[in-house]
C-alpha cells in the first residue's frame, strides 16, 4: 500500500502548525494525521514532525479516552524538570551557612528573622561553597525558608509603658462627646512640618515642561520657611490653617485660636462659652510649658470663654485627629509643587478637599513671634489655670477673670 504524502508546501505548513501547539495538542494532532493515512502513517508523521513513536501512541490513547479529567493536563502531575532545590544536595545547608552571620532575629519570637544580604550577594557567597546559582534560585531559597521582602512602617509606639495613657485617651473621648452634645466646639490643634521656600514637596504632578530644582536641599539654599498652624473642627470636618514666616511659639498658637474665634467660632457656635482643644504634649503647646498656659489665660480673658485643654499622652500624638484627617490631605494637595512664596503655599493648601466633604480655610499672619520668652513674675504663684484632680498634667482649663470673680 502506497503512503499518501503531502506536497512540500503542505508539509511545511503542517510542521509550523505542529510546532505552535502545546505538548498535549502536538500528540493529538500527530495521532489524528496518522489515523488519516492508515498503515505506515506513523512512520511518515514521525519523520515529518521529528517526534517519537511513543508520542503518537500516547496521543492515540488520549483521543480514545476522551478529552476530560487528567487528559486535559499538558503533563502528568509531577512531570517536567525537577527544581534545583530538590536535585542538588547540600544547597540548603550552604544557603543557611551563608546567611547565618548576616541574620537578625526578634528577641520575642524565634520564628521572625531577617537578613541584610541582597540576592546577588547571596548568590556570590554560594559560589564560595561551590554552588553557582542565579538570583532566581536564591528567590526560591528565601521563599522556602520564609524570608520575604518587606519595608518597615511606623506603627509601634516608641514607649508603651506611659502611666495612665489609656485612661487619658478614654477621658478625651468622653470630653469630645460631652462638648459635642452641648453644641460647643471641639478643635484638634497642631503645627505641620515647616515648609522651605524654593524646595519642592515630594510627589508627582502633570506638567507640560520638566520641573527642575536643586539637586541638594541645603538650608542655605532656602529663602525662608513657612510654619502652617492647623485647627481642625472634628465634627464640622473643616480645617483652618494659619501661615507665618516667623517662629512656632505659644504666642503664635494662641493668636491662631484668637483669629479663628473672631472669624468663624463665635458665629458657628453662637451662644457657646467653652472650647475644647485637643493637642499633643510637644511643640509650642507643650504640656509642661507655663508660657503656653500664661498665653492661654490671656486669650481666655480676652475672648471671655473657657478654654479647656486635653493633651494626648506622650507617644500617642498620631491619635490626634488633625494628624490623619487634615494634614495628609494638605500634603496630597501640595505634592510636587515648588514653593517660592507664602502666597503660593496659601493657595495650594486652600485647594485641599476630599470626597467626604473636607474644607480648608487659610490665612497668613505677618507678625514676628519672639522665641525664648519667659513666664511673667508671679504667674506660677498666682496662676488661675484650673487643673483637674485626675490627670492634671494633661487636663486643665483657662477660665476668664470675669467668671472667676
Amino acid at each position: 500500500m502506497t503512503i499518501q504524502t503531502y506536497s512540500p508546501e503542505i508539509e511545511a505548513q503542517m510542521r509550523d502548525f505542529y510546532n505552535s501547539l502545546s505538548e498535549k495538542d502536538r500528540r493529538r494532532y500527530a495521532a489524528i494525521e496518522t489515523s488519516k493515512l492508515g498503515h505506515g502513517g506513523a512512520s511518515y508523521m514521525r519523520r515529518l514532525f521529528s517526534c517519537d513513536d511513543r508520542t503518537i501512541r500516547q496521543g492515540q490513547q488520549e483521543l480514545g479516552e476522551g478529552i476530560s479529567g487528567e487528559a486535559q493536563r499538558i503533563r502528568k502531575i509531577g512531570g517536567g524538570r525537577k527544581s534545583i532545590l530538590a536535585t542538588v544536595e547540600g544547597l540548603d545547608d550552604a544557603f543557611l551557612e551563608v546567611i547565618k552571620n548576616h541574620t537578625a532575629g526578634s528577641p520575642m519570637d524565634e520564628t521572625i528573622k531577617w537578613t541584610n544580604l541582597s540576592r546577588p550577594a547571596i548568590a556570590e557567597k554560594l559560589k564560595e561553597h561551590h554552588f553557582s546559582v542565579s538570583v532566581t534560585v536564591v528567590d526560591q531559597l528565601l521563599k522556602k525558608h520564609h524570608f520575604h521582602s518587606r519595608q518597615a512602617f511606623k506603627s509601634e509606639a516608641g514607649k508603651k509603658n506611659i502611666p495612665q495613657r489609656d485612661e487619658q485617651v478614654k477621658n478625651i473621648e468622653r470630653l469630645k462627646q460631652k462638648y459635642h452634645e452641648e453644641g460647643c466646639p471641639v478643635l484638634s490643634m497642631d503645627v505641620k512640618k515647616r515648609i522651605d521656600w524654593k524646595f519642592f514637596f515630594s510627589g508627582k504632578l502633570y506638567t507640560q515642561e520638566p520641573i527642575r530644582v536643586n539637586d541638594h536641599d541645603f538650608a542655605s539654599h532656602s529663602d525662608g520657611k513657612v510654619a502652617p498652624h492647623g485647627l481642625y473642627d472634628i465634627y464640622r470636618n473643616i480645617g483652618y490653617v494659619t501661615l507665618t514666616t516667623s517662629h512656632d511659639t505659644s504666642e503664635f498658637a494662641c493668636e491662631c485660636i484668637w483669629r479663628w474665634w473672631l472669624t468663624y467660632g463665635k458665629y458657628d457656635y453662637s451662644g457657646s462659652d467653652s472650647l475644647l482643644l485637643l493637642c499633643d504634649c510637644g511643640g509650642s503647646n507643650n504640656a509642661r510649658y507655663y508660657i503656653f498656659k500664661e498665653d492661654l489665660q490671656k486669650l481666655s480673658d480676652e475672648l471671655k470663654i473657657k478654654i479647656r485643654i486635653a493633651h494626648f499622652p506622650p507617644y500617642t500624638s498620631k491619635y490626634n485627629p488633625i494628624e490623619h484627617r487634615l494634614f495628609p490631605h494638605i500634603t496630597r494637595a501640595c505634592k510636587g509643587v515648588v514653593f517660592k512664596s507664602i502666597e503660593i503655599v496659601n493657595d495650594f493648601i486652600a485647594k485641599t478637599k476630599t470626597f467626604t466633604g473636607l474644607k480648608v480655610f487659610t490665612s497668613t499672619l505677618d507678625k514676628n513671634f519672639k522665641t525664648g520668652r519667659k513666664v511673667a513674675d508671679g504667674f506660677k504663684k498666682n496662676m488661675r489655670i484650673q487643673f483637674y484632680e485626675y490627670l492634671p498634667q494633661w487636663k486643665y482649663v483657662a477660665v476668664p477673670t470675669a467668671i472667676i470673680i
